[in-house]
């Protein structure tokens, strides 16, 4: 089986993950409780305004060796301890992440495809195809919110209701590639 000509279930699969996807966010709402809301949100906005977009620590360890400082070890004792992003002001530009999650899905179908083609011939079943296809598309939609939760502090809820995505992601992906190889 070749990578090219698995083209069909790769753009297939795409357009079924990001639909599943849109499914997921706007219609079944079990993302709803994801993030809390801060206790004095006008406090917080007012603290973070004039912030350019990144990715923030507080307290901030430069390096290694400060985790050693004792006036370190005193802010993280007293708290609190916090990763925050920061994005652009104003609303979301949802197009371009559309895009770009239509293209993400794109690559995690082309990585399907090519598993399948390195690992089944091409009279396969479509239950040899679905197993190889879908068990990829679960590590690669799903696998690194595991260790948002170990290193980042994601809670493990969340990361559970974003597993459930991936195996809805990697179910439909898997059928694609079972149907149409």
């Amino acid at each position: 089986m070749s990578i090219i000509g698995l083209w069909m279930p790769i753009l297939v699969a795409a357009v079924l993950a990001w639909i599943a996807s849109a499914l997921v966010w706007m219609v079944f709402g079990w993302h709803k409780h994801d993030y809390a809301k801060t206790r004095d949100e006008d406090a917080a906005r007012a603290a973070l305004r004039g912030m350019s977009p990144g990715f923030y620590q507080v307290p901030h360890v430069a390096s290694n060796k400060d985790m050693g400082k004792p006036e370190l070890q005193k802010k993280m004792q007293d708290g609190p301890v916090a990763l925050i992003a920061i994005l652009r002001s104003g609303p979301p530009k949802m197009g371009g992440m559309l895009v770009l999650s239509f293209l993400f899905n794109v690559v995690v179908s082309i990585l399907c495809a090519y598993m399948v083609s390195r690992t089944v011939t091409a009279d396969a079943t479509y239950l040899q195809v679905f197993r190889i296809a879908g068990t990829t598309a679960f590590a690669a939609y799903g696998f690194a919110y595991i260790q948002d939760s170990i290193w980042f502090g994601r809670p493990y809820a969340v990361t559970g209701r974003n597993l459930l995505d991936a195996l809805l992601y990697a179910l439909v992906t898997g059928g694609a590639f079972g149907w149409l190889s």
